[in-house]
């Protein structure tokens, strides 16, 4: 095949490191950006970036050439080494281990970025842990709430 041809709509979710809520308006400010042109230089598009203050949700459409591990990967490396080189105050900042990535069809793209946008509403409401095992549920995906949360 001369071309490839992908749409692959990915809703990753992960938060700082034991959940410490890091994420200030002035942060996010940037932060998000940030985090948005990771994804377009490894040929990506970041549909939408946002969430309250203890974690990210992203939207993003992902190249065919690389796995969502390298590019979550990338993403929270980077971004990292750069919050403790232009937030001094923040040089204990990081981001957890793991993360979770749904796929998203193209029909639920807009429901999916009206849910992104109205995070910090969402979370008035539920906290990020109902949040995550009602993800996790919805999809199918077994996990252990032992190993959840390191």
């Amino acid at each position: 095949m001369a071309h490839t041809y992908t749409n692959l709509l990915t809703h990753f979710i992960f938060s700082t490191k034991d959940r410490v809520p890091t994420l200030e308006p002035d942060l996010k400010e940037r932060l998000f950006p940030y985090l948005g042109g990771i994804i377009r230089q490894l040929q990506g598009v970041a549909l939408l970036i946002n969430g309250p203050t203890d974690h990210v949700h992203i939207l993003a459409s992902l190249p065919a050439k690389l796995a969502p591990s390298e590019i979550i990967g990338k993403v929270k490396s980077n971004s990292t080494g750069w919050v403790h080189k232009e937030f001094v105050k923040l040089s204990t900042f990081s981001w957890q281990v793991g993360y979770s990535a749904f796929s998203v069809s193209h029909s639920r793209k807009q429901a999916v970025l009206d849910y992104i946008a109205n995070q910090e509403e969402h979370h008035r409401k539920i906290s990020f842990k109902e949040e995550l095992i009602a993800f996790l549920t919805k999809h199918e995906i077994e996990y252990d709430e032992q190993y959840l949360w390191e």
